[in-house]
C-alpha cells in the first residue's frame, strides 16, 4: 500500500539507524512490526496476570523433564 506521510527527518534518520535499514520503507516496516510485537506481548501479559498459569504438579513435571 502506498502512503504519504509527513514525518520529521530526525525521526526517519533515527529509525533508519536503529533498524540498520538502507531505505525508509524498510525502516518504517521494521519499526511498525516491532511496535505491533511489543503491543501484542503487553496484551498477552495483561491476560496472563489476570489468569496466571498454575502448575500444581511442579515437582512431578521437573522429574519428568529430567528423565527425558
Amino acid at each position: 500500500m502506498k502512503v504519504t506521510a509527513i514525518i520529521a527527518d530526525e525521526l526517519i534518520s533515527s529509525v533508519k539507524e536503529y533498524t540498520r535499514s538502507s531505505t525508509i520503507t524498510e525502516a518504517i516496516t521494521i519499526a511498525l512490526q516491532d511496535w505491533i510485537d511489543v503491543y501484542n506481548i503487553k496484551e498477552l501479559n495483561k491476560k496472563i496476570s489476570k489468569n496466571p498459569i498454575n502448575i500444581s504438579h511442579g515437582q512431578q513435571i521437573r522429574e519428568l523433564n529430567r528423565s527425558i
